[in-house]
C-alpha cells in the first residue's frame, strides 16, 4: 500500500511540474505584466500558448537579464517584463488575426495611425518572431518602490513611429528614459530593435535558427 501511495505522489509531482525544455528558465524576482495572457493587448483577448502569467527565457538571456536588474536596483529602479519567450502558436494567432481586416477592436488604443491591411507590410506582424527562439524580451523600467513605469513616450506594443527608439517628438525626459533602457540592455549583451523601444534580443542567442512552440505555463 505504501509503495502505491508513493508512486501516486510521484506521478502527481511529475504531472504538476510541467518542466521546461532543457536550456530554459522562468524569470523570477522581476516584475511581470504578461499582456498576452490577458485581453490587454492589440488583439483584445488572451493569446494562444499563454496558459499562465509567467515569463520564460533561455538560460543565457536570463543570466544577462538578472545582471541588468542588479545594476538598476541601487538606484531604486528595476525591470518590468511584458513578454519573453513566445510560442510559435502565439505568432500564428497574430497572423490569423492580422488577416481578418474586420477585427479592429483595439485599433484606437494600439494602432490608430496604421491601417490594419498594412501591418504585415510595415513590419508590425510577421510569420516568425525572434521571441520564439527564446532569447528576446519586451520590457521597461519601473520605480521599485511605487512600481510605476518610467514614461517612455508611448505604450508597450504601440504600432507607430512614436515607438521607434530614436523618435524625437517626445519630451527630453522621455528620451532620457529610453536612452537609459537602451544603454543598460546593450551594456549587458542585448541588441535593440530600432522600431520598438521595449524590444531586446541577446546578441549571442543560443538558438538562432530554432523556433519553439511549447506553452508558457
Amino acid at each position: 500500500m505504501k509503495k502505491i501511495v508513493l508512486m501516486l505522489l510521484a506521478f502527481v509531482v511529475v504531472s504538476q511540474a510541467k518542466e521546461l525544455p532543457k536550456g530554459f528558465g522562468y524569470i523570477k524576482d522581476i516584475e511581470l505584466d504578461i499582456r498576452y495572457y490577458s485581453s490587454n493587448n492589440f488583439i483584445g483577448q488572451p493569446i494562444d500558448g499563454y496558459l499562465a502569467p509567467k515569463a520564460v527565457l533561455s538560460n543565457q538571456a536570463l543570466k544577462a537579464l538578472i545582471k541588468v536588474q542588479k545594476s538598476l536596483k541601487p538606484f531604486g529602479l528595476g525591470l518590468k517584463v511584458f513578454d519573453a519567450y513566445r510560442p510559435q502558436k502565439a505568432v500564428d494567432h497574430f497572423v490569423q488575426w492580422g488577416l481578418d481586416l474586420n477585427d479592429t477592436l483595439m485599433q484606437n488604443e494600439f494602432y490608430p495611425t496604421v491601417k490594419k491591411r498594412n501591418l504585415f507590410k510595415e513590419g508590425y506582424i510577421a510569420k516568425k518572431s525572434g521571441h520564439s527562439r527564446g532569447s528576446t524580451v519586451d520590457l521597461t523600467i519601473i520605480d521599485l518602490e511605487t512600481k510605476e513605469e518610467l514614461d517612455m513616450g508611448s505604450p508597450f506594443d504601440f504600432f507607430g513611429k512614436s515607438s521607434w527608439v530614436l523618435y524625437r517628438n517626445i519630451t527630453p525626459q522621455q528620451r532620457a528614459n529610453r536612452m537609459l533602457l537602451h544603454t543598460i540592455m546593450v551594456q549587458y549583451g542585448f541588441n535593440a530593435y530600432d522600431q520598438e523601444w521595449w524590444h531586446f534580443t541577446l546578441k549571442n542567442e543560443p538558438y538562432p535558427r530554432k523556433y519553439f512552440n511549447f506553452n508558457v505555463q
